[in-house]
């Protein structure tokens, strides 16, 4: 990778907007897949601690671009998942328990910090000769008829046939395209931050469901686990006001002490969750990837693991427009892409907004309804292996494979 060094012979063929762990992934799939690509983004040091969780094809779409093997010990594998109703209610869900080997995998996935995947994904962006870094943020773009136009603040200007809108949830080049979205703001807030405790989590990560959301302890590599709590902003502004020691007990309290005695460790976080929705997925030269695609609670560990089939998707279409010598901005291409992300965007976000609903119902029928569920998942063994590969990818796309970007990795290396 070259830094403000772009080519020559007229646009590049992809310009990805967004240097996050989607961008990232986007802009090394598509320079793997042969497009000439330049990477829009400002290095900046990742700022916090948050982790997550990698399912499905997600890891093998990482060890297809050859990042995985650089972060790989850094990550602490998922074996087990437990879901445990503790609501207090008086219609309360069994206990349900996945697990891997149940359909036939050594492992759901892993947890890995933020920071350490960017490490790698930066790392490996770095080798590739046909993908430029410009480190800087995108200022202005202009999308236009045969071409798109990204101004950066610093005044450097890249043309490129595609604009892949990877820049988080308040998208400049969402917006450049005039692609709206639907927003619905929750009444809830997640604090995240990492422990230390004195009992192993033997690779079990465990989903307490209380009235105002679930709190969910992630295996992290040794005694340690990542917390997403989600709760009320009265709460969060009480969780966040308490020092180190004070936090500890209070996890260690909602967890049940199932993981002994906790340490919090320093660097804790608090953000707002909504449902964010575009109207559309493509349109005049921009896609979307990421969080300007789509922004879900963090619920099934959804969020990046659909961003990356994102980067995946957008890879396989552009690549093979470009090999075919199409345009890959032309409306055709953009229409591929939407037919390609639409269904999993569209049913992930649904059922994610369907469990949060019935979690924080008071509704007695809904509430009986969600133990029904549970109950159903936890003694029928087809539906909850059903349930468990769906989790992981869906199942439209269990028979597919990476063999073309394969096919190009050594070749573009």
């Amino acid at each position: 990778m070259t830094d403000v060094d772009l080519p020559s012979q007229g646009p590049c063929d992809v310009a990805v907007v967004g240097g996050g762990p989607a961008g990232l992934a986007a802009a090394i799939a598509l320079a793997l897949g042969g497009a000439r690509t330049v990477l829009i983004a400002k290095r900046t040091p990742y700022g916090d601690n948050r982790t997550t969780a990698l399912l499905g094809q997600s890891v093998d779409f990482l060890e297809t671009l050859g990042v995985w093997s650089r972060c790989a010990a850094n990550a602490a594998p998922l074996r087990v998942m437990r879901l445990v109703d503790d609501t207090g209610r008086l219609i309360r869900a069994p206990e349900v328990r996945f697990s891997c080997d149940e359909i036939g995998r050594d492992v759901f996935g892993y947890n890995i910090e933020n920071r350490i995947l960017v490490d790698a994904l930066e790392a490996r962006a770095a080798e590739l000769a046909n993908l430029t870094r410009i480190d800087d943020d995108a200022d202005l773009v202009s999308p236009q008829a045969d071409h798109a136009e990204i101004r950066t603040r610093h005044g450097t200007v890249v043309t490129a046939r595609l604009v892949a809108a990877a820049d988080g949830r308040h998208s400049l080049s969402r917006d450049a395209a005039g692609i709206g979205v639907s927003r619905r703001p929750l009444n809830q807030t997640a604090v995240t931050f990492n422990v230390r405790h004195s009992r192993p989590h033997r690779d079990v990560s465990t989903e307490f469901h209380t009235v105002h959301g679930p709190c969910v302890l992630v295996p992290l590599p040794g005694d340690r686990s990542s917390i997403v709590w989600v709760t009320t902003p009265r709460e969060t502004e009480r969780l966040m006001a308490l020092d180190d020691a004070a936090l500890s007990r209070e996890i260690e309290q909602r967890s049940h002490a199932i993981l002994g005695h906790m340490e919090v460790e320093s660097g804790r976080h608090a953000f707002p969750l909504a449902i964010e929705r575009p109207k559309r997925l493509a349109m005049q030269r921009v896609v979307l990837v990421g969080e300007a695609a789509h922004v879900v609670p963090p619920i099934g560990a959804q969020g990046l693991n659909l961003g990356l089939r994102d980067a995946s998707d957008l890879a396989e279409i552009a690549s093979a427009a470009i090999a075919r010598g199409d345009d890959p901005g032309t409306p055709q291409t953009l229409a591929r892409y939407e037919r390609a992300r639409t269904p999993d965007i569209v049913s992930r976000t649904f059922a994610i907004d369907i469990a949060n609903r019935s979690l924080l119902s008071s509704f007695l029928p809904v509430q009986g309804l969600r133990a029904v569920g549970m109950y159903l998942l936890g003694q029928v063994g087809p539906l909850r292996r059903f349930a468990m590969r769906e989790g992981l990818t869906p199942w439209w796309r269990t028979s597919r494979g990476d063999s073309a970007l394969t096919a190009e990795r050594s070749s573009h290396s």
